[in-house]
């Protein structure tokens, strides 16, 4: 009997939570690990993460999606108030995943998911060896002047962002300027016609691969 392609994955409860989601072992490891999160309206069953987390495994990485606090607790609705609790939810993850891979553990997330994971990384250098920020919520739609980015000084940890040029929540040029306040290697994926889901019709069967080619890229250029 062949080993699934990903199963159901919780350790826990520790705390007023566990880490729950699924987990994705590669066929044949490469010794790293990467934890994938949702947006403020999904869970770790949106189909970007479900497509990247198969594309990413197949790369040979054990990749964990899974879902922030605040979703373990509603199952339906945004955030509210949970940054703190959402983000300690990582640091569980990234605990968890250490214990299961020997090489570097990456951190990614779409959107909300995303923001907390990189004020997680700032808040502690060194806990995770890269971040993926998939659709980084720059500003709120129609409000640029509300920047999402008081912590970018203090983010020492190497950052792929892959943004849609039609992302309501922040233009490619003002993600370009933001990317200036941090000190760590970043580089920017421009994705073609994309909205903040990223997946359109054209580029669903492309994008998971084409994200996982650059993300691989950026880590050697570093290495």
């Amino acid at each position: 009997m062949t080993e699934p392609e990903f199963r159901p994955f919780e350790d826990g409860p520790l705390g007023p939570f566990s880490v729950r989601g699924y987990l994705h072992p590669p066929a044949h490891s490469s010794g790293d690990g990467l934890i994938l999160t949702h947006g403020a309206g999904g869970n770790c069953q949106s189909p970007l993460l479900v497509a990247l987390a198969g594309a990413f495994c197949k790369a040979g990485l054990t990749v964990l999606r899974c879902d922030l606090p605040f979703r373990q607790s509603q199952p339906h609705g945004p955030p509210r108030g949970t940054a703190e609790r959402d983000q300690q939810g990582l640091r569980r993850a990234v605990e968890v995943m250490r214990k299961r891979v020997t090489g570097r553990v990456f951190l990614g997330g779409h959107s909300y998911g995303g923001r907390q994971g990189s004020m997680l990384a700032a808040s502690e250098p060194g806990l995770i060896d890269a971040l993926l920020l998939l659709s980084y919520p720059l500003h709120p739609p129609k409000d640029p002047t509300q920047l999402r980015t008081v912590h970018f000084p203090a983010l020492r940890t190497p950052v792929l962002f892959v943004h849609g040029t039609r992302d309501g929540f922040g233009r490619i040029d003002e993600m370009t300027a933001a990317r200036k306040l941090i000190p760590a290697s970043t580089h920017l994926l421009p994705i073609e016609q994309a909205g903040h889901e990223l997946i359109t019709s054209r580029n669903r069967a492309q994008l998971p691969q084409i994200i996982v080619d650059f993300f691989q890229a950026f880590l050697e250029a570093r290495a």
